[in-house]
């Protein structure tokens, strides 16, 4: 095996510890962490103000006591029912809020009998999160009285249907008309169309603001592949910002301006997002409140709009509260035309990549019925897609081994005299028409698709319990057996010892992918230096610990990978009529055993 194959495996090699150190040291602390945190509620002591302080104001709910339990927040307000055939939940009247959304088709594990997702919940209860909408004013002696948090406002309707919407109705008893017709879709996408009319003698002045508030840092998902925290499009410019980021500083404020868009707050299956009038300019604003327990609330803010006297002014905002579906997102970019909306899902750097891998993974589980099939299948087609260059590939690696003796002789001619080795060297893979880097080209093209495949498994709600066959119930979890527990025989889980933990998933895939890549490694003659050679002999090893915890169906296809790696090379070996090292390797490994 060349230097430069060499390199390029350990290149490979060196940047696969580095995500799994990253996951295990870095994000899995994380996770820890925030778990371990307070996520009671510390209510701010007025609604902050939205764009510009010195031109718009928001009247200020009163201080809040501790928080209550769900069930009791919930029962603060009287409510409207929502119930579609994607969600449930319930609409507060005091203060219009959309506060209350479970998404009925979700789950919270593989247990059919678990508890749906609950995603919105009240201000009064643990965990608070909801998508506000209202209206702001210049603040003059004369300002006109507008709703806010605790307006009563009434309901023509009990419950809110995809087929029924509801009208909310709010007079200020001083000229001015609020209402609010709220429709929702049967997926996760409210439409919201405010009017207000002004019966009073003068014109009135007001902004309409949109918001989604949540109080408390959310558990993470702990990959460092995966966006969570505020995210948004502003004009046509994708904005993201981690929680961390945002709250490194008391009151931190990060503004946005544009024509269209939207923003909100993202997990990594669900989000709660506000989108106002697309084609109207809009101020967004990312902003971290509070003490202990942050408030996390992204917002958007309109133009100022005057209505004159006997006049109505009306304006549309969307809602969405759901689950990241990614043909639903993509029906919402196409109608009502939420700008860039497939960037709710964090693709990455590589969206070019990773959509079409899950474009063709969806394809191929709609034919089979199963997502580790459809990984298995895309596995043999990105094979057969990159079959010429493999072939190449290997076909160099054989001539390689075929001129190793006479390397091996020019080593011995030309002693310490290393230029002169390479210059020989060199001249002997020209008359061979050899490239020693072309060996090369099949852990090139393996590495981008290694990462859309962990793209894909990490970041898509379609991968979310996704079952394959025996034990694994779930594609994008690690593999729930383990060896250190006698694969469940023992009463505990070794993941969750101190330190050590993160090293210890350690189940039958992420073993069944080590020994694949040892075998693989089996294929080629040992390193000639020792170091390297005791490096390569470490490497399954380190793979297998440091791959442990990831996702099954990302072992799944690395184990699947290596054993096509095997036959592959082993019939191009063949055919070049180059030795077969593989039994001759095996029999010495036992043999120094």
């Amino acid at each position: 095996m060349s230097e430069n194959i060499k390199n390029m495996i350990l290149a490979a090699a060196l940047s696969l510890v580095f995500i799994g150190l990253w996951d295990y040291f870095y994000a899995f602390p994380e996770i820890d962490k925030q778990r371990r945190a307070q996520t009671q509620q510390e209510q701010l002591a007025k609604v902050p103000q939205l764009g510009a302080p010195e031109q718009k104001t928001a009247a200020a709910p009163p201080v809040k006591v501790a928080p209550k339990t769900r069930a009791e927040a919930l029962a603060l307000s009287p409510r409207i029912a929502i119930d579609t055939r994607s969600i449930s939940g319930s609409i507060a009247l005091k203060g219009g809020r959309i506060d209350d959304v479970s998404l009925k088709n979700y789950r919270e594990t593989v247990d059919p009998s678990s508890p749906i997702i609950t995603l919105l919940s009240p201000e009064d209860g643990p965990s608070p999160y909801y998508a506000e909408l209202g209206y702001l004013t210049a603040e003059t002696e004369n300002a006109p009285v507008l709703p806010t948090t605790e307006t009563l406002w009434t309901t023509d309707a009990d419950v809110l249907t995809t087929a029924k919407p509801v009208t909310l109705t709010w007079d200020n008893g001083r000229g001015l008309v609020f209402k609010r017709v709220i429709s929702v879709d049967d997926e996760y996408l409210f439409t919201v169309k405010d009017s207000v009319e002004n019966k009073a003698a003068n014109p009135v002045t007001l902004f309409n603001y949109a918001r989604v508030s949540r109080v408390g840092h959310p558990p993470s998902a702990g990959y460092a592949a995966l966006h969570e925290g505020f995210v948004g499009v502003v004009g046509d410019a994708g904005q993201e910002v981690t929680y961390d980021k945002i709250e490194k500083e008391d009151n931190a404020v990060t503004t946005y301006k544009g024509v269209g868009g939207w923003v909100g707050l993202t997990d990594k299956y669900w989000a709660a997002v506000v989108a106002p009038d697309q084609n109207l300019p809009m101020e967004a604003r990312y902003a971290s409140m509070g003490g202990a327990v942050k408030t996390y609330q992204a917002d958007t803010v309109s133009d100022q709009k005057t209505i004159e006297p006997g006049k109505l002014a009306e304006t549309t905002t969307y809602v969405f509260a759901g689950a990241k579906v990614v043909d639903v997102l993509d029906a919402y970019k196409a109608n009502p035309g939420l700008k860039r909306f497939d960037l709710l899902i964090d693709w990455g750097w590589f969206y070019f990549i990773t959509r079409p891998m899950f474009r063709l993974i969806d394809f191929l589980y709609k034919l089979l019925g199963n997502f580790g099939l459809a990984i298995l299948a895309v596995t043999v087609i990105v094979k057969l897609a990159f079959l010429p260059l493999a072939n190449k590939s290997y076909q160099s690696i054989a001539k390689m081994k075929a001129i190793q003796p006479r390397i091996k002789e020019l080593k011995e001619k030309y002693g310490d005299d290393k230029h002169k080795f390479n210059m020989e060297q060199m001249e002997l893979f020209k008359r061979e028409k050899v490239n020693p880097a072309s060996g090369c080209l099949p852990v090139i093209v393996q590495i981008p698709v290694f990462f859309s495949l962990y793209k894909v498994l990490v970041v898509t709600i379609e991968m979310r319990h996704a079952p394959f066959f025996g034990w694994i119930r779930d594609l994008s979890a690690p593999d729930p057996t383990n060896v250190f527990n006698l694969f469940g025989v023992l009463p505990f889980d070794p993941t969750h010892v101190a330190i050590f933990g993160p090293y210890l998933a350690l189940g039958v895939w992420p073993l069944l992918m080590g020994v694949s890549m040892w075998l693989q490694m089996k294929m080629n003659p040992e390193p000639a230096d020792e170091i390297q050679k005791t490096m390569f002999a470490w490497m399954p090893v380190i793979f297998t610990f440091t791959m442990g915890g990831f996702a099954s169906g990302l072992l799944i296809y690395w184990t699947w990978n290596n054993l096509l790696s095997i036959v592959q090379q082993g019939v191009i070996m063949k055919r070049a009529g180059v030795k077969f090292e593989f039994w001759d390797n095996l029999r010495k490994t036992f043999q120094r055993a």
